[in-house]
């Protein structure tokens, strides 16, 4: 069984950074692809960022291209995501999921490719 354990989030004022971790459990972790997703109020789930097995391969959603960085350490079990140039609409609470794949570069852009999910990190940006 593998679980996910988000953290790092908080309050933070726009145009500040954040980094979110997420802890999985066990001993198999290099063989998941992860991905992190957000979901605000009133609003559908959204992809964010996925990491490949080897973390060779990243891919992003436009929304937070080249603000948001993605990236793992698999001696530690964690998947990170770096968040800059924060906003308010980034305001959600922010999953992580872990997918099981025999390939080591691949990444996946859509939630139901996910079989497990953390519980969730508040991340709230003020004005």
């Amino acid at each position: 069984q593998v679980q996910l354990v988000e953290s790092g989030g908080g309050l933070v004022q726009a145009g500040g950074s954040l980094r979110l971790s997420c802890a999985v459990s066990g001993r198999t972790f290099n063989m998941y692809v992860m991905g992190w997703f957000r979901q605000a109020p009133g609003k559908e789930r959204e992809f964010l960022a996925a990491i490949s097995r080897s973390g060779g391969s990243t891919y992003y959603a436009d929304s937070v291209k080249g603000r948001f960085t993605i990236s793992r350490d698999n001696a530690k079990n964690t998947v990170y995501l770096q968040m800059n140039s924060l906003k308010p609409e980034d305001t959600a609470v922010y999953y992580c999921a872990a997918k099981f794949s025999r390939s080591s570069s691949a990444w996946y852009p859509f939630q139901n490719d996910y079989g497990y999910w953390g519980q969730g990190t508040q991340v709230t940006v003020s004005s």
